[in-house]
């Protein structure tokens, strides 16, 4: 399903990490395809408030999660600029979808990173 929102189809998701070589593109293509696999949920699930937000954006958390061994294998990990850039995103989906009074901290609860 391609994306339908404008804002989401030409934003450019986790670009500090693309451009930081500490973390391998191999991996952060993952990880940006958890981000957009989230947008397309919300587009077709459209979520009536910030509980079903929450819910769609924390099971994205969890495969974020999933993906840190991953980055370890590939000499990376999720630290402090990862983890702010990834939690910047899923603040600008909740944005994007007619959230922006969504709590960063609620979106990724699920976060072990």
């Amino acid at each position: 399903m391609p994306i339908s929102n404008q804002r989401v189809s030409t934003h450019p998701f986790l670009r500090g990490l693309y451009d930081d070589g500490y973390y391998p593109d191999h991996v952060v293509d993952r990880g940006r395809a958890v981000l957009l696999a989230l947008c397309e949920r919300v587009e077709r699930e459209r979520p009536a408030g910030l509980a079903a937000l929450y819910a769609l954006t924390q099971a994205a958390t969890e495969e974020f999660n999933d993906l840190e061994a991953a980055f370890e294998a590939a000499g990376s990990e999720i630290e402090t600029a990862a983890r702010e850039e990834i939690a910047e995103d899923f603040a600008f989906v909740a944005s994007a979808y007619g959230f922006p009074d969504a709590d960063v901290e609620e979106l990724i609860a699920t976060r072990e990173w």
